[in-house]
């Protein structure tokens, strides 16, 4: 099976579908159905949309990702990783610009898919998705604070930016509503303990029943979903967004942000899966089905969409082992529209902080910060820390963005560092008898070893080389050479004169295939001539001794 390959995966599991594999699936899809209900509502309400928003993106791009995606058990839905992207969006453009954006970012996944780019994710350094995972999930726990605390804060109080909340709740902590408190701690232990008492169902669902009970029993002043948000059991109905140039001009890099950042989601997903499977994905087919998800959700009344590793590993575990339980999944969730949507309307805010509190710290990974900070080197760990920092103070644009370049910058610092051009010693047999390793060359001959790729920011390297008034041959190895950039071949041409002008014969040795390639396009190699390239040093050394020219 080709990696590349786009058909979509569900076309080739069918060939040895069963009776059996039905089951499990429909099981599993039920299972995962549960599961998503609660994060979907809770997800949509951190996005700033309401909660119907993110049961169609649940659906919409769920079942079109499961039925077009690349792998064999990927769930797709509203992740914490777009919560405070898409915030900032519908602040700034409203559910129009947000739609919009969304389309763009399909179709930006789309065309990834179909120029085969599905393998370029591997470049982003490990260090900047962990550092703005965490930075996000930070964003989240700080914008789940105001409903946790109960605080109320004055009209006109902007809170998009994550420094924004910070002061927004530093300023109002006194209006802290301690039965929201109580709610929301009784709903937090609910959460951290119930794993231990039963994996079948999820401790969120049992949150939500908990923070009912204690409002409604104990007749507690919180807000429910129902007293911020009109909730609606209707099905998704189909809404063009508006499109002009200056629109998409205006929503072009929330479109990037949406696309990249789902792409990198949807794909960790699917290895997260592959290793759990023991099976391979097809990322340029899971990239059109992500396009193809989110233009999807977006035309019917959803939010960006991508694969969510908590509820794929969580089919994986209940036995979805093909698409249809993505599927299943999605028809489970339009009967709980229909029937049981209108009852949202009583789950309590707090109990809403409190699960995003956990997806948040789920999140976080900050075992693997610490140990990253702990063990990486230090370039890596300036890369994680201002990656955090940054997707915490700025967005997450900000933080990919410096992050890749100070990534790329660190990375060409430590690959010149490696680089290294250095001359043989002159030795005498005599002196140093026991040197059966050294090779002899005879008093005009200089050998330079070359190691490590030459590119811009080494090519200066080659201003080292130096010679001696009697020195008439120059031999370069070149065996340690795997690359050749066009800065480097300037470097090594402007070599080439010097040594014309000292009347010093260039001899190369050991030259690799692109550094050869680089030489023989710009005409080097014909400079030089062919002949004073050998293939090894044996032979270089052999035809440098037969040349004398002065």
């Amino acid at each position: 099976m080709k990696k590349d390959k786009l058909k979509p995966m569900l076309f080739s599991v069918m060939k040895t579908y069963d009776g059996k594999k039905f089951v499990t699936d429909v099981i599993s899809g039920i299972i995962v159905a549960i599961i998503a209900l609660p994060l979907s509502i809770a997800l949509a309400l951190a996005s700033g949309v309401g909660p119907e928003e993110g049961i169609y993106t649940a659906i919409i791009a769920g079942f079109i990702i499961s039925f077009l995606g690349g792998s064999r058990v990927q769930i797709a839905g509203p992740t914490a990783a777009f919560a405070t992207i898409v915030a900032g969006i519908v602040a700034k453009n409203g559910m129009g610009g947000l739609a919009l954006a969304t389309v763009l970012a399909g179709i930006l996944l789309m065309v990834m898919g179909l120029l085969r780019l599905g393998s370029l994710i591997k470049f982003i350094p490990y260090t900047i998705t962990t550092g703005f995972t965490a930075g996000i999930a930070v964003t989240i726990l700080v914008g789940q604070i105001k409903d946790f605390l109960g605080l109320k804060y004055p009209k006109g109080t902007v809170t998009i930016e994550t420094m924004e909340k910070v002061e927004a709740i530093v300023k109002n902590i006194k209006t802290i509503n301690y039965e929201a408190l109580i709610v929301g701690a009784v709903c937090l232990v609910v959460l951290i303990i119930w794993p231990y008492i039963s994996e079948k169902i999820p401790g969120s669902l049992i949150a939500v029943f908990v923070g009912i009970a204690m409002v409604k029993g104990l007749n507690m002043h919180v807000n429910t979903i129902g007293d911020l948000y009109k909730i609606s059991n209707k099905l998704p109905s189909f809404k063009m967004p508006t499109m002009s140039i200056y629109a998409v001009k205006n929503v072009a890099s929330d479109a990037v942000t949406i696309a990249i950042l789902a792409a990198i989601e949807s794909l960790l997903s699917c290895v997260v899966a592959d290793g759990m499977i023991n099976s391979h994905h097809r990322s340029n087919m899971e990239l059109i089905a992500q396009g193809a998800g989110n233009i999807g959700s977006a035309l019917f009344g959803g939010i960006p969409a991508t694969g969510a590793i908590a509820r794929t590993a969580a089919n994986i575990k209940n036995g979805g082992r093909t698409p249809i339980a993505g599927m299943v999944h999605s028809i489970v969730l339009v009967l709980v529209l229909i029937i049981l949507m209108p009852y949202a309307a009583l789950i309590p805010m707090p109990t809403i902080a409190a699960i995003l509190f956990m997806v948040a710290y789920n999140m976080c990974q900050w075992r693997t910060f610490v140990h990253l900070c702990k063990t990486a080197p230090v370039s890596d760990v300036i890369v994680l820390v201002v990656t955090f920092i940054l997707t915490v103070v700025f967005d997450l644009v900000v933080a990919i963005e410096v992050g890749m370049i100070m990534a790329c910058v660190l990375f060409m610092k430590r690959m010149s560092d490696e680089s290294v051009v250095s001359g043989w010693k002159y030795y005498d047999p005599e002196e140093d008898p026991d040197g059966i390793d050294l090779k002899e060359l005879p008093k005009h001959v200089r050998v330079y070893e070359i190691s490590g790729p030459m590119f811009f920011g080494d090519a200066d390297r080659l201003a080292e080389v130096h010679f001696k008034d009697f020195t008439e041959v120059i031999i370069f190895r070149m065996r340690g050479v795997p690359a050749l950039d066009a800065s480097a071949m300037h470097a090594m041409e402007g070599l080439f004169e010097r040594c014309k002008e000292a009347n010093i014969q260039m001899v190369f040795s050991h030259v690799n295939e692109q550094p050869m390639k680089t030489m023989e396009r710009c005409g080097f190699v014909d400079k030089v001539g062919k002949e004073n390239f050998k293939p090894h040093i044996d032979d270089a050394i052999a035809w440098a001794s037969s040349i004398r020219k002065k």
